[in-house]
């Protein structure tokens, strides 16, 4: 190939990929000149850079206050408890669905991926349909058995179950199809070899199905822990519709920086908590990234 025409295709792949480079510029580096505004007690009329520099007292607020123990651990337990049921589940109903035949699946999958395009506030009515204390099919079932139903709008221990019940009935199908996905894509040869040699579904199940998907789950594990610091915010708001008395359970990151932000309205301490969640997720890919490295080097991701 001659130097001309190699010039003439690396100019077209680059007119190709402005428009993504344009956006990545404007979206994703652009933004990064926002990082000086945790270390500032930000002034709208100066700007951000005439802004006063404060250096970490924007991050004091948080590891100073009462509450920032207990919102990290319902931020970490809550998402701990998300990213193992989720993984079961998920890898459970995709070797379901793995079984079933074709035209099944697509109806199973469908009724599976439609919740995860409803918005948490579309949710929460559902969810407050079935325990407001007055009306919910929850409670009326309840009374209708003897007992006295519970006001889950005033007691935080019932959303311990209620948080994950909702977050795998709207998030587990998509990652079920991933991984059904990726099932598909298994040599069909390895089963009847299998078959072949005595193997039940039990072992070619564990012994075939589940090795392969493990590169996948590794790899959406790690982004996972890597976000294990933020929360849905759409789901511990909207879901408890803001309630006091659940705050001990359900008060997370997000949402007690929202309110802190909504009553101060001091953007610089909710920037800085947002770089803290990055930084600490930062770090946790990479500590999760070298750990699965040394035991398997091929399952990292880098």
């Amino acid at each position: 190939m001659g130097k001309r025409k190699r010039k003439k295709i690396s100019l077209e792949l680059t007119i190709l990929a402005l428009p993504c480079l344009t956006f990545l510029f404007f979206f994703n580096y652009l933004p990064l000149f926002g990082l000086l505004i945790p270390f500032k007690r930000l002034n709208f009329a100066r700007g951000i850079l005439g802004s006063e520099w404060v250096g970490l007292k924007n991050f004091e607020f948080f590891f100073r206050s009462q509450d920032a123990l207990r919102v990290t651990r319902n931020t970490l337990l809550f998402n701990f408890a998300f990213i193992i049921l989720g993984l079961v589940i998920a890898v459970t109903l995709a070797l379901f669905l793995f079984e079933l035949p074709k035209t099944q699946v697509k109806i199973y999958q469908t009724a599976m991926f439609m919740p995860y395009f409803l918005s948490w506030i579309v949710v929460s009515y559902i969810v407050y349909a079935l325990v407001n204390p007055q009306m919910g099919l929850v409670p009326r079932f309840l009374q209708t058995l003897g007992f006295s139903p519970p006001n889950f709008y005033l007691e935080a221990k019932h959303w311990i179950y209620i948080f994950p019940i909702v977050s795998l009935w709207k998030g587990v199908g998509s990652n079920t199809l991933l991984y059904y996905a990726a099932l598909m894509s298994i040599d069909t040869n390895q089963f009847e070899a299998a078959a072949i040699d005595g193997a039940n579904k039990f072992q070619i199940t564990f012994r075939i199905s589940i090795p392969f998907l493990i590169p996948l789950i590794t790899l959406l594990s790690i982004l996972a822990i890597g976000g294990i610091f933020y929360s849905d915010f759409g789901m511990f708001f909207f879901l408890t519709k803001n309630s006091g008395p659940l705050y001990p359970v359900t008060d997370v990151i997000d949402t007690y920086v929202y309110r802190a932000l909504r009553v101060t309205g001091d953007v610089g301490m909710a920037s800085a908590m947002g770089l803290y969640q990055s930084v600490v997720g930062f770090i946790l890919v990479l500590v999760s990234n070298l750990v699965v490295r040394k035991i398997n080097p091929e399952s990292g991701i880098f």
